[in-house]
């Protein structure tokens, strides 16, 4: 047990340190708390959980910039709000060792995300001015469906919110972080809420993930400007990468050992 703990607050610190410098923590957190024995379903509820801190933090740093576009800021919030609600429900309807079968899909789509994340921005930004009716209309439910994946799975969120806030036309960089912490932390406080109602969150395995995850954020303030941003996400590309064919070997049984 206390070894299991001290790897639970380490993944923490890592996974904290790796979100404020190039994202993709959850690729440490999440595992690690499969790792030590969590069921996939309380595993990923109290990955949100220890999240939810940081992105709070975060988004508060960047009041500021979020102050600049305060009218728009409540329809995001409650599209936000509805979407994380709705993907912890169909978590919570979701039969454990189908979650257990879907993890390495997932973990697939945040891995693709991540690695190509800039380039789908890139792209998407092509198709950034189109502002008819039907096209905000669109981009609400695209919204919607977005924060429904981050209250059902957690890791990849903020990599998917970047590259709506690029078809939405946003281009500076600080307001797009800033409403992306803002989505992430709306998203995670109802799935938060409905995880504690159903009793979902492991509390004490959690609470020391989210205490490192805080260590690590803190650090990495104060140290990220000497760790270049391109080496911390070529490891994260590695390490999930990685992660995600152990998840499938282990699920699937690809690869046949003797």
């Amino acid at each position: 047990m206390p070894l299991d703990m001290l790897l639970l607050f380490v993944a923490g610190i890592l996974g904290g340190i790796v979100n404020a410098i190039a994202g993709g923590g959850s690729f440490i957190t999440f595992p690690a708390l499969l790792f030590v024995g969590i069921p996939p379903v309380a595993a990923n509820a109290t990955n949100t959980y220890a999240s939810f801190a940081g992105y709070v933090s975060g988004a508060v740093a960047f009041r500021e910039e979020l102050s600049q576009i305060r009218p728009q800021l409540l329809k995001l919030t409650l599209i936000s709000l509805g979407g994380g609600l709705a993907g912890a429900w169909l978590l919570l309807q979701t039969d454990e060792d189908l979650f257990q079968r879907a993890i390495p899909w997932l973990l697939l789509i945040a891995t693709f995300l991540f690695i190509f994340g800039g380039r789908i921005n890139q792209l998407l930004s092509r198709f950034s001015h189109f502002k008819s009716t039907f096209s905000v209309g669109l981009l609400s439910v695209l919204l919607l469906l977005v924060c429904i994946y981050g209250g059902f799975f957690n890791a990849g969120l903020g990599i998917i919110i970047l590259s709506y806030l690029v078809l939405q036309g946003y281009q500076n960089i600080h307001l797009m972080n800033g409403l992306k912490l803002l989505i992430s932390s709306a998203v995670s406080v109802t799935a938060i809420g409905l995880f504690i109602a159903n009793g979902a969150i492991v509390w004490f395995e959690g609470s020391v993930l989210l205490l490192g995850t805080l260590i690590g954020g803190y650090i990495a303030a104060h140290t990220s400007r000497n760790i270049p941003q391109h080496a911390v996400r070529k490891t994260v590309i590695f390490a999930s990468v990685l992660i995600t064919l152990h998840f499938f070997q282990q699920t699937y049984s690809l690869i046949p050992f003797s």
